[in-house]
């Protein structure tokens, strides 16, 4: 990566892949893969409000983006395991950082909200 005194701009590159990031599921998938490899059951019962058709295309999401590496093994039955990769295990840090900053906002998250459903609903 370059060094460079300039902001990033907000493209629209950027915002899809953020968009495929943060959506509903993809970050609780990269959080569970941070800790060990899972089979895709296992990711289910990790997630468990989660369907199976959403899961599947937040998986092949962040396959298609190199954040997760789909790993099969030649076992009988087959295994299909996922694991973070390279790319995603960067994710690591920041996604730490915005479980800890959640963490540590929402309770004036939640005042914010009641403050503002009295005045509003």
């Amino acid at each position: 990566m370059q060094e460079t005194d300039e902001v990033p701009q907000l493209t629209a590159q950027h915002r899809e892949l953020l968009d495929q990031m943060l959506d509903k599921w993809s970050l609780q998938i990269m959080e569970a893969l941070c800790d060990q490899p899972l089979r895709f059951n296992e990711l289910r019962r990790a997630i468990p409000v989660v369907t199976q058709k959403s899961l599947t295309a937040a998986l092949r999401r962040l396959e298609r983006n190199g954040m997760v590496e789909r790993v099969v093994a030649q076992t009988r039955p087959v295994a299909v395991e996922y694991r973070i990769s390279p790319i995603g295990r960067t994710l690591q840090g920041l996604i730490d950082a915005l479980l800890l900053w959640t963490t540590d906002t929402l309770p004036e998250v939640e005042l914010a909200r009641g403050r503002f459903d009295d005045l509003h609903l």
